[in-house]
């Protein structure tokens, strides 16, 4: 039943990357690949509430993994974002490389760091 639950959210969460990242793209000038790293933020962002509130008692294991792996699993995009990132090299914007890549990893540890800390003031 998990790995049904893993399936069904982590199908769910790369539906709903596609349709933030399209939505971001048609109306964001994209120097850098903002649209993924909003994702990735995000993504961060939730799965530390999600582990918060896990460890404070408020969510089962099964919705943990189901939630965390699956849904925040399908959501974000790490490989996405190094590949852009190698494009940025591949076309000579190292400057642009780095915030894409330093950035995403930053605000993302940032944003999961938030979740939990809200969180868990919260619970």
């Amino acid at each position: 039943m998990t790995v049904l639950l893993v399936a069904l959210l982590g199908g769910l969460g790369a539906a709903t990357r596609f349709v933030v990242d399209g939505e971001i793209r048609a109306r964001v000038p994209q120097r850098l690949p903002l649209s993924t790293m909003v994702v990735n933020v995000s993504g961060s962002l939730l799965l530390g509430a999600l582990v918060a509130a896990h460890v404070h008692g408020l969510v089962p294991d099964v919705l943990l993994v189901a939630a965390g792996t699956g849904f925040c699993g399908g959501y974000t995009t790490f490989s996405t974002a190094m590949i852009e990132s190698v494009r940025l090299l591949q076309a000579g914007a190292y400057g642009r490389a780095a915030v894409a890549t330093v950035g995403t990893l930053v605000l993302a540890v940032g944003a999961a760091s938030a979740g939990y800390a809200v969180v868990s003031a919260l619970a």
